[in-house]
């Protein structure tokens, strides 16, 4: 008999799409028949997402990417996310009366990177122009979509705030005056003109190429960064801290930047090899967690018990802490990611894994980092208590609080995307006047106390905790996923990876499967407080499980089922057959093949 799943696990042949909505499915969908790749379709799909989904990412965030081009037979990270203005140096910010970066406002702002991310994405991998791209978000903010009930809820819930200390977002989000309801149509004609004036001052460039170059300086170079500058001259608002404050962005920071192609971190667990972001990104937390488990027997573990959880969950615990003290943007620290996922660390740091779970925040003392780590502790003690945990995640989104999106596709010829944009939420900052989008809010991750590789400094790029995934089965580019949810991406990417590989379950019945997460470490998001031995899990694990896991020590919080995580995945077979899957949950995602 068959297991009942929530949705079919989609198979075809000639592509997959799976992403966080589904118009934007149905848009990447649309552009693989018109005979696009799998990269023209991502740029497509994640265009739209920021019109549909403008709660969770919009066009002034982030965005890194991994991806596989069968022409290259590489897999590479595209690094879209912009680093702090020349302007952001702590002793501005501590000037400023301020010992932690707000989550919201002015000053939070890094270097918008998501449009030349997917700019590049277009020219280096994609065959379509900037027009093919551009032309299904446009008519969405042109002509309207449907507003999802969590962007009304959003808004409603902001609507006196955005009156009174962010007009420019009043005037966007409730046009009128009036506030979306659920369901109806909704337009932003402003960003349908900023989208549309970039395509026009691209196609006054000749060839598919220089026009994606021409579409880039109308951005970074052009009436975008203008208004950006313009608007930042001269404006001071509120923000989380309480205060009004000034921006330091400047239109010579966007000018000068462009995103990047890497190589991934990778690491092999049970014959996949894992592929993510370098140590900008939490990436490598998911595979600190699959060196750990390695040495464990998971195949042996029921996927819905206590053991499992619990075991989960304390790897990731250990996992995390190494977070705090060594990731970083390695321009400009040094992390020792090889002796983090050596075998030897790994063999000792499992040790700390006990049938108890642990209340303490426990990273290693690498040689050479003693300094550092100390340093890291006593920051993070010095701050316990200081104010009530800040997740973003979709559960909050009446507060000033953003989440994420998230994208895979897979085409006929092989190409594969993993792709999580993020940040410019509508909560972000106030709407830049003309423009139609505002900025982000990534520098939050920065701390304002020197000597950590996560200190703020001119040109660094946050430590953010976006983090697709691909996966190698064998040395093939097999699978492609990922969640949006903050510090929670890669706890429940790591849950579907260890069902799917060791439980054989179909990607549908993986993603399926109740959720959970822990926040024992600090958030990346301010407040950037803890829950030391918290576990949030979805009540249809079972009585049984959550009861054994209260006996161990955890501090258990029951979400309600359906409600934990934002997963999609896509996969490819080694004979060409395409696999997608996407969550149920909050009954938006969706995958989309043939």
């Amino acid at each position: 008999m068959t297991e009942f799943t929530t949705r079919p696990e989609i198979l075809g042949t000639f592509g997959v799409v799976t992403s966080t909505h589904w118009i934007a499915s149905a848009v990447g969908m649309s552009i693989l028949e018109k005979g696009g790749n799998a990269f023209d379709a991502a740029v497509a799909t994640g265009f739209v997402l920021q019109i549909l989904e403008p709660h969770l990412v919009g066009p002034g965030g982030d965005m890194p990417a991994l991806i596989y081009s069968a022409k290259t037979g590489k897999v590479e990270v595209i690094c879209a996310q912009g680093p702090a203005p020349a302007g952001a140096t702590i002793d501005h910010y501590t000037d400023e009366g301020l010992s932690i970066i707000p989550g919201d406002g002015l000053l939070a702002t890094v270097i918008p990177g998501a449009f030349d991310g997917w700019m590049l994405m277009l020219r280096d991998y994609g065959t379509m122009t900037v027009r093919d791209v551009l032309e299904p978000a446009i008519h969405y903010a042109k002509h309207g979509h449907p507003m999802l009930p969590r962007v009304s809820a959003t808004i409603k819930g902001l609507a006196d705030f955005f009156e009174k200390e962010w007009p420019t977002s009043y005037e966007t989000w409730l046009p009128g005056g009036v506030a979306p309801e659920p369901h109806a149509l909704f337009c932003n004609p402003v960003l349908a003109a900023t989208y549309t004036r970039i395509v026009r001052e691209a196609e006054s460039a000749t060839g598919r190429e220089n026009q994606i170059e021409a579409a880039r300086d109308a951005f970074y170079r052009g009436f975008v960064a203008e208004a950006i500058e313009d608007y930042l001259k001269t404006a001071e608002v509120m923000d989380a801290s309480g205060s009004r404050h000034k921006g330091v962005l400047t239109a010579a920071d966007m000018a000068g930047w462009s995103a990047t192609i890497e190589a991934p971190q990778t690491y092999d667990y049970h014959g996949w090899t894992v592929a993510k972001t370098g140590p900008w990104g939490q990436g490598p937390v998911l595979l600190q967690s699959l060196a750990l488990l390695k040495g464990v027997d998971v195949a042996a573990m029921d996927p819905l018990g206590a053991d499992f959880v619990h075991t989960v969950v304390e790897t990731m615990k250990l996992a995390y802490a190494d977070r705090e003290v060594y990731y970083g943007d390695p321009a400009f620290a040094a992390v020792p990611m090889e002796q983090l996922l050596s075998d030897a660390y790994n063999d000792q740091r499992r040790k700390l894994i006990t049938p108890q779970a642990s209340m303490l925040l426990r990273p290693g003392k690498l040689p050479g980092f003693e300094t550092q780590h100390d340093l890291t502790l006593e920051m993070l003690e010095s701050m316990s208590g200081t104010g009530a945990v800040y997740e973003p995640t979709m559960s909050h989104l009446t507060e000033k609080r953003g989440d994420t999106v998230h994208i895979d596709v897979i085409d006929r010829e092989g190409n594969m995307v993993s792709v999580t944009p993020s940040g410019g939420w509508l909560q972000s900052s106030p709407i830049v006047p003309g423009l139609g989008f505002c900025l982000n809010s990534r520098a939050q991750m920065f701390w304002l106390k020197s000597g950590l590789p996560t200190s703020l400094a001119p040109g660094k790029r946050p430590r953010t905790t976006l983090t697709p995934s691909i996966a190698l089965y064998e040395g093939r580019p097999t699978l492609a996923f990922g969640t949006p949810g903050g510090d929670q991406q890669d706890q429940w990417q790591l849950s579907f990876f260890l069902r799917y590989v060791h439980h054989k379950q179909n990607l549908q019945a993986a993603i399926d499967m109740p959720l959970f997460h822990t926040a024992h470490f600090p958030g990346s998001f301010y407040p950037r407080t803890s829950q030391p031995g918290n576990v949030m899990i979805e009540s249809s694990i079972g009585a049984d499980t959550i009861k054994a896991l209260r006996a161990m020590g955890h501090d258990i919080t029951e979400a309600d089922p359906w409600s934990v995580g934002r997963l999609t995945a896509a996969r490819r077979d080694a004979d060409g057959l395409l696999r997608a899957a996407a969550t149920p949950r909050l009954m938006q995602a969706y995958a989309i093949g043939r």
